[in-house]
């Protein structure tokens, strides 16, 4: 099972009537889209793109983000939910580099133009002590 992850929001882009969603949201239509070419993947098998219901960034969809344990949290916000081939591409291409780098880094240089300019956050890694114990200890000194 692989560790890495693309969630996409599934809210992102919605139309609301009466309290309730109506039709395909735009986050919707860009899960899909990152699915069918998913076959297409470099790193196919190292990532799965999981659905999320909101990622509370409303004001900046479709939204994106890539995440492992021990990595960099990247999240990206304003992408189309119409995502050309080639830009489809560009984010699996970014995803293959986030998979690389040891400590998940992705430089802005390095990003496709679908995530340089729609960086929302990058959240660093949550590093847990193994034992309770000494954080006990230090906390109580």
């Amino acid at each position: 099972m692989t560790a890495h992850t693309i969630f996409v929001c599934t809210t992102c882009a919605s139309r609301w009537e009466n309290g309730k969603r109506i039709g395909e949201s735009g986050g919707e239509k860009l899960l899909k889209r990152l699915q069918a070419d998913y076959s297409h993947c470099q790193l196919k098998g190292e990532f799965v793109i999981q659905p999320v219901e909101c990622m509370s960034a409303c004001s900046r969809s479709c939204v994106i983000s890539f995440a492992s344990p021990g990595k960099t949290t990247y999240v990206f916000g304003d992408i189309s939910p119409e995502l050309t081939s080639t830009e489809v591409q560009g984010v699996f291409s970014c995803a293959d580099k986030y998979y690389i780098h040891p400590e998940g880094s992705l430089p802005w240089s390095e990003r496709p133009d679908p995530l340089k300019k729609g960086i929302l956050a990058r959240i660093p890694a949550a590093f847990i002590p193994v034992e309770k114990k000494n954080i006990e200890m230090e906390l109580c000194n």
